[in-house]
């Protein structure tokens, strides 16, 4: 299985206005293992970034003089993604984005030839915070807090970068989805909570059998179901 963790940084909040891609940041995971196969670029806007963006990420407009559009790198960039499953944080947001770079893309050839890419069409898309939102109901579930709640060290985060906070959502989406972690670790454990400690003696040969209680079809069925779930 092929997931990249993909992250955005852009000029403001809303492509309705204008606002453009800046950055671009992946992280490949095979298996549920990072292959180191990263894709990162920067990318020129061709219009101011907003003060309020720039206070998010540091990312100035100087910085972008000298860098591709994104129609000059939209063609690597499709072919790293195609076929794989997006892992996104706050998807809606970064495929928005992505989709309205596009169908600028579409806007700009000749009449006739245009076809508007759409990002959903070539990659399934999963958002991890409507997963950390099922998993977290009613907490805060934005990348910093969830960094905390799964011990994900984030010190190098001064400012948003689209490379780094991929990498970072790619620790946090394992942790997310990967059960129960450290159960026999040490420190995991009553044992390791101050519990008073049992003596562990060798059971009774003597003693009379234990009774079985065997699931019955429902109970079974509703086991089935569960498991079901959680491959989904």
């Amino acid at each position: 299985m092929r997931q990249i963790v993909l992250d955005t940084e852009t000029t403001g909040l809303d492509p309705a206005e204008g606002h453009r891609i800046i950055e671009i940041g992946c992280v490949e995971l095979l298996n549920r293992r990072a292959t180191g196969n990263t894709y990162h670029q920067y990318v020129r806007p061709e219009r101011e970034i907003d003060e309020g963006a720039l206070d998010i990420h540091g990312i100035t407009n100087a910085s972008l003089a000298d860098k591709p559009l994104f129609r000059d790198v939209a063609h690597d960039f499709l072919e790293y993604v195609k076929g794989a499953e997006l892992v996104i944080h706050n998807a809606p947001f970064d495929v928005g984005f992505l989709n309205y770079e596009f169908g600028l893309m579409a806007a700009d050839q000749a009449e006739g030839v245009a076809t508007t890419i759409k990002i959903e069409d070539h990659c399934l898309i999963e958002d991890t915070l409507q997963l950390a939102r099922r998993l977290h109901p009613g907490q805060k579930n934005d990348l910093d807090s969830l960094c905390k709640r799964y011990n994900i060290d984030n010190t190098q985060r001064t400012f948003h970068g689209a490379l780094l906070d991929a990498e970072i959502l790619a620790d946090v989406y394992l942790a997310m989805t990967g059960g129960q972690t450290g159960l026999f670790e040490e420190g995991a454990g009553s044992m390791h909570l101050g519990a008073p400690k049992f003596e562990i003696r060798p059971l009774d040969p003597n003693r009379p059998a234990l009774a079985v209680i065997r699931a019955s079809d429902e109970e079974l069925a509703a086991h089935r179901a569960w498991l079901e779930e959680l491959d989904k």
